[in-house]
């Protein structure tokens, strides 16, 4: 694992000093690669290549970056882990290749040299983000992975084209000159991130997964490369499609308990064979447990394969209605793992927030950053790397809004949608905290799928979508903090996504679309994002058995009923973790990663939140409408409405823009 860095300074052809700026870009990522650090140089193109690096497989020197092949063609700085290496390195040897280490750098390299790059990555299982120079066709290859687990900026400022792992490589390099993109602020507002291929800067782009970008000597300056993608979801989707054709006989009967059998046993062996793979490093390695059905059953997994206990963690809260900790410790318990929990107080949670605009580096509002950032310190200081089950949820349907779409949709179309708005108004009309204290009343004698936590909040999510025309419009409106955010940045056009492009969504149905695009948009830019930031923000790697190709390929074959059964999601998932772990022990309403945000922000957020968001600065600043967002402010204050989620989207982007001093 390790951050990478670099340029092609097509304006002076290697008659400056490189050395000095490319080591600045690398310095400003150490964070990401505390081991090692180096660089590479081809002062007659202009072009430098950099790496830190954490090392994780073959600690020696000979895992060094950025690398060269055998033949010195190709040079390689490369961030990421490629978990089939081996088996890839026992078909290079056979084609004749020697190696000299046993890092999978060296694979990749050597891979690249037989195959191309292409096929290469096409045959790799693993997360990356890669620099690759070929100094005989004078290109520049970059590359992300299937689905953006490793990030990767790049674009053009004054005649150089600069890349880096995250942005405050690129800002480290004297050329940069930041400009606020407001379009892509509009974004911002709607997805609580900023999505791929986007980046908060003009002229600067996020690599899109599963893509290429190659610069040659035609390139002009100032041109970005197009994109040109080796492998797709959508593939993905259309094989899983036409295979589950061919099984939809078969499974078609739910009751046929041996075919269920099947089907689990073969999830089980493929995610089995996804951890196992992901358990292999030469450092100290564990996993996050919250309790749920996602990271319990990798944990059970890693344990059925591990001879030793594995390490897990998990953070408690005080409040318990976000507290996953005795959820966490059964499972532990149970599975008879060598458990770490930390008690965090809300001081400590509070004390991260200042440190969330340098750790995210552009605007990021999932609240659930500041656990994360908790559990990843909390882990680092026993392990190296952490197993996570980050992509569960989008790929076997765990989230509560595909279950409420499957359920209750198709009641509520036929009801005519002036109705519909009356009574979503009339649920509005109820503040949170009132449908809260009745929930917690009559919880004795709720069925389990309504103890939920913050009825009241979700209540209300509820009613503003109830107008939707249909069930498409329905997931967007779920789906954004904002739905129509130019009414909050000034000055601003929301470009297009894959959340507001119907045109490009593929022929699924309704609940299936709403899997499809979180996989798509979710999970990269907020997920992953979050995780990647956080861990790497303490040199730690976070491995995601979830996003092993093959798991998604078996996803996308198995009929939906199996993941979405009866009200229940992740069904068959389920289904693979009562093997190791009793259903009473995890069988809960899901809770997220939450913290008490709207109660921090009406307490002892308050003074922070309110100098944020003064009328006087923000037309100071000139970037945000002040009347809808001091609307907003008084909603939440009153209690009238939770508005967590839209201030938190507007307090880090002012804490970010504050901590860059940044105007416009």
């Amino acid at each position: 694992m390790c951050g990478i860095a670099g340029f092609w300074d097509r304006r002076t052809g290697g008659t400056r000093n490189l050395d000095g700026p490319l080591t600045a870009m690398t310095d400003a990522i150490a964070h990401r690669g505390p081991d090692d650090s180096g660089i590479f140089v081809d002062g007659g193109a202009g072009v430098g290549l950099g790496s830190r690096r954490l090392a994780i497989v073959d600690l020696s020197p000979a895992g060094h970056q950025p690398m060269a092949s055998d033949d010195d063609r190709y040079v390689l700085a490369y961030n990421g882990e490629i978990y089939n290496f081996n088996a890839l390195r026992e078909e290079l040897e056979h084609r004749g290749q020697r190696f000299r280490g046993s890092s999978d750098t060296e694979v990749l390299v050597a891979g690249v040299k037989h195959l191309g790059l292409r096929e290469m990555l096409q045959r790799c299982n693993g997360m990356f983000a890669l620099a690759l120079w070929d100094r005989v066709d004078q290109r520049l290859h970059l590359a992300r992975d299937r689905f953006g687990e490793k990030p990767l900026y790049y674009g053009w400022t004054d005649g150089v084209f600069l890349f880096g792992s995250e942005l405050k490589a690129l800002a480290a390099h004297g050329s940069f000159h930041p400009e606020i993109d407001r379009n892509v602020l509009a974004l911002y507002f709607r997805h609580n991130c900023v999505p791929a291929p986007y980046s908060i800067y003009k002229g600067i782009a996020q690599m899109s997964a599963g893509t290429i970008v190659t610069l040659d000597p035609g390139t002009r300056p100032g041109v970005m490369p197009r994109p040109e993608a080796y492998w797709t979801l959508r593939e993905t989707v259309d094989d899983g499609r036409s295979a589950r054709k061919n099984a939809t006989v078969r499974l078609a009967d739910p009751a046929d308990q041996g075919l269920i059998r099947e089907a689990a046993d073969e999830l089980d062996a493929v995610l089995g064979e996804a951890v196992r793979i992901r358990m292999h490093a030469d450092v100290p390695l564990g996993a996050f447990l919250s309790g749920g059905i996602d990271s319990s059953v990798v944990v059970a997994l890693m344990q059925a394969r591990h001879t030793e206990k594995v390490r897990t963690f998990t953070i408690a809260f005080e409040d318990a209605g976000f507290n996953e900790a005795p959820d966490a410790r059964r499972v532990a318990e149970h599975l008879g793992t060598e458990h770490v929990e930390l008690v965090v107080t809300d001081k400590d949670a509070l004390g991260t927030i200042p440190k969330l605009p340098h750790l995210y580096d552009e605007p990021f509002a999932d609240s659930s950053q500041i656990p994360t950032a908790l559990l990843s310190g909390l882990a680092r200081a026993h392990v190296t790397v952490a197993l996570s089950g980050d992509g569960g949820d989008e790929l076997f349907g765990g989230y509560n809004r595909y279950t409420w779409a499957e359920r209750f949709w198709g009641r509520i179309e036929p009801v005519p949608r002036p109705v519909r708005r009356l009574a979503g108004a009339a649920l509005d009309a109820v503040p949170p905290t009132w449908w809260d204290r009745g929930f917690e009343r009559a919880g004795p004698v709720l069925p389990r799928s309504l103890r939920v936590r913050m009825p009241g909040t979700k209540i209300h999510k509820i009613a503003s979508v109830l107008p939707a025309a249909d069930l498409n419009e329905t997931y967007r409106l779920l789906a954004s903090h904002f739905d129509d955010p130019t009414g909050v940045v000034l000055g601003a056009s929301e470009p297009k996504t894959m959340l507001t492009s119907p045109e490009r969504w593929p022929d699924v149905s309704g609940t299936e679309l709403m899997v499809y695009l979180d996989t798509m948009t979710y999970m990269p830019d907020d997920i992953l994002t979050k995780v990647d930031r956080a861990s790497m923000g303490v040199s730690l790697e976070d491995r995601v058995p979830f996003l092993d190709p093959a798991v998604a390929a078996l996803a996308w074959r198995m009929p939906f009923e199996l993941k979405l059964r009866n009200g229940t999601g992740k069904w068959i998932l389920r289904q693979v973790l009562y093997r190791y772990v009793p259903s009473e022990i995890v069988d809960r309403p899901k809770m997220g990663f939450g913290i008490p945000l709207a109660s921090w922000l009406r307490r002892p957020l308050r003074d922070w939140a309110e100098d944020l968001i003064s009328p006087e600065r923000l037309g100071r600043e000139g970037f945000l409408d002040p009347v809808p967002i001091r609307r907003i402010w008084a909603d939440h204050l009153s209690g009238r409405s939770d508005r967590e989620y839209e201030l938190w989207d507007i307090l880090m982007f002012q804490a970010w823009l504050q901590s860059r001093g940044v105007t416009n």
